[in-house]
């Protein structure tokens, strides 16, 4: 058990939630356990999530009937994931004798710079895998833009522009501050752009990794844990050469990226994401790890941790 109790902000990644309604229902049953996991260790835990499997299933999907925005499929996913999410953590607290912790999913958007460079570039991939013919068929008749995705097939991919203010912190806190386990900024948030007193969504998905750095700051957060595929953050993956790492502080970090050890689009985000907030505040670290070493990450028996 840990001596102190730790505010954490969790970024689930989508092996934590599967890739359509029949999976994510079996996922979150995992991913419920281990997040309580941590609150039985002592934890004060806020749920953060991607959403890309999902935002382009239902993009796909509402399509088919009428025209809608990106960021309505996204506001769509948020409470689509956080109903799965919600009632598998309510049944594993409640399994575990644990009846007064609510649980609540936050309607999060996320205000971003109308000039940021990705709507000229867009990178972030969404929705399922396509061959070559259907991406073509995509192209044609909705003016997708498609790339190849590591050998695996064909995904439309959007901008990914960088999340500048979280619209419902105050709320998300007031929530935090009176114990409940607050699932919210799903998907990287739904991405607005604030015109006068007005927010308008725009076509774009954030980044759940950055979006959740953000989100453990203003919570003033003492670990942010990014949850992926892997048990620790390699150089040289893949290689001969290869090796783990199990602790790294800013400096060398940043060494590892400037070298090109880290996929654009997959682990580089999430070294830049917790970079950025350990970087942000003496005492603060990040974790990197699976999901089902997040307790053994946090009590410094795993994982990769980034710090000052």
């Amino acid at each position: 058990m840990m001596n102190k109790k730790k505010k954490i902000v969790i970024a689930l990644g989508g092996n934590a939630l599967g890739n359509n309604l029949e999976e994510q229902k079996m996922a979150v049953k995992t991913t419920a356990i281990a997040i309580v996991d941590l609150i039985e260790e002592g934890c004060d835990v806020v749920i953060a999530h991607g959403n890309g499997p999902q935002v382009g299933m239902i993009h796909s999907a509402m399509s088919s009937i009428s025209s809608i925005p990106l960021y309505v499929s996204g506001a769509m996913s948020q409470t689509y994931i956080g109903l799965d999410l919600e009632n598998a953590l309510r049944d594993e607290l409640l399994n575990r004798g644990i009846k007064d912790m609510p649980v609540a999913t936050v309607m999060t958007q996320v205000v971003v710079d109308k000039e940021d460079k990705s709507f000229e570039n867009p990178t972030k991939p969404i929705g399922r895998f396509m061959s070559l013919e259907e991406a073509n068929l995509a192209k044609q008749e909705h003016g997708y833009d498609i790339v190849e995705d590591s050998g695996r097939g064909y995904r439309r991919v959007v901008p990914s522009p960088s999340p500048k203010k979280i619209v419902e912190i105050d709320s998300i806190n007031t929530l935090v501050e009176r114990g409940q386990l607050v699932i919210c900024c799903g998907g990287g948030g739904i991405p607005v752009i604030q015109e006068g007193n007005s927010l308008i969504g725009v076509e774009a998905v954030i980044d759940k990794d950055f979006v959740s750095c953000l989100l453990a700051k203003e919570l003033d957060a003492d670990f942010l844990i990014i949850l992926t595929a892997v048990e620790k953050v390699a150089i040289n993956f893949g290689k001969e050469n290869e090796k783990w790492l199990s602790d790294l502080n800013i400096e060398e970090a940043k060494g590892y990226i400037e070298e090109g050890h880290f996929a654009p689009g997959s682990m580089l985000p999430k070294i830049e994401a917790a970079l950025d907030f350990a970087g942000s505040k003496e005492g603060r670290a990040a974790l990197i790890t699976q999901l089902e070493k997040a307790k053994e990450g946090i009590n410094g028996e795993t994982g990769t941790r980034i710090h000052m």
